[in-house]
């Protein structure tokens, strides 16, 4: 199997427009612009990029960031074998020499000297330099650089710096409108549209909370986690509470309310 056959996806994954982003991203492609895509958690970010490295036919290769990752992780390493040593690429250099869109999903939670790596693959340079190899990279001509991270989750030390976010074009993403994730969730799960209908609005409630008890709101991810819960014969409010309530918070009062507008909606 050939490197980009490892990374291509065949399978077209579901993903439903809110706006103009298909055709925006598509030009940004086309200019091969580093795109950074911003928004809550479980909005459909991964989902996007997914859909679009599918559209346009180009392998994907994605790294969910940490704070324990550092630079090597990235570009490369040598390792130990029984013949010596031998170099091994890392998901980005890996990604600049085949031609393939790299994901750096939640960019913010890898340490700020790591993130530097990627500068020189952001601009007309287009390069990655392999320090400990001697060996300069001039990236493919297919080669883009995506990344995604969830602004409500930024502190002073967890942010980007401007001189990182100003290299790259952007997307702010949000949760759907409520036909539109009622349709997703639908289309995802397939359960009928007055069941999602009563999902949406549950997760409608618990984001109304968000900065009032929540830090985070009932993701449209969960919202299809509990649908699927209800299509495998789980009574709704069960999987209501297990899908939509106990992930997001442990705070007693928040739990109540939830549960008690999940009472009300499946009444």
């Amino acid at each position: 199997m050939s490197d980009q056959a490892q990374y291509t996806i065949n399978e077209e994954p579901f993903y439903q427009a809110q706006a103009d982003e298909i055709e925006l991203y598509e030009a940004a492609y086309a200019a091969r612009l580093p795109v950074m895509v911003k928004g809550p958690t479980g909005c459909g970010k991964s989902r996007f990029i997914e859909y679009m490295a599918w559209k346009l036919g180009k392998p994907l290769i994605t790294v969910a960031c940490n704070e324990d990752m550092t630079a090597s992780d990235l570009v490369g390493r040598y390792l130990l074998d029984a013949n010596g040593t031998r170099w091994l690429d890392g998901p980005l250099t890996t990604a600049a020499r085949i031609g393939a869109i790299c994901y750096l999903d939640e960019i913010v939670e890898a340490r700020q000297d790591t993130t530097v790596v990627i500068h020189p693959l952001t601009d007309h340079r287009r390069t990655l330099p392999l320090d400990k190899k001697g060996e300069l990279i001039e990236a493919h001509e297919d080669f883009q650089l995506v990344i995604s991270y969830n602004p409500g989750y930024q502190s002073m030390m967890k942010d980007l710096k401007q001189s990182t976010k100003q290299r790259f074009t952007g997307f702010e993403f949000d949760y759907p409108s409520e036909a539109t994730e009622t349709s997703i969730v639908t289309k995802e799960t397939g359960i009928n549209e007055e069941l999602a209908s009563k999902l949406v609005k549950i997760g409608a409630a618990a984001r109304n909370l968000k900065g009032h008890g929540l830090d985070e709101g009932i993701s449209t991810r969960l919202l299809t986690y509990a649908a699927t819960l209800i299509k495998g014969g789980i009574e709704p409010k069960a999987a209501c509470r297990m899908a939509l309530v106990r992930p997001i918070t442990d705070d007693a009062d928040i739990r109540v309310t939830l549960d008690h507008a999940i009472d009300t909606i499946f009444a």
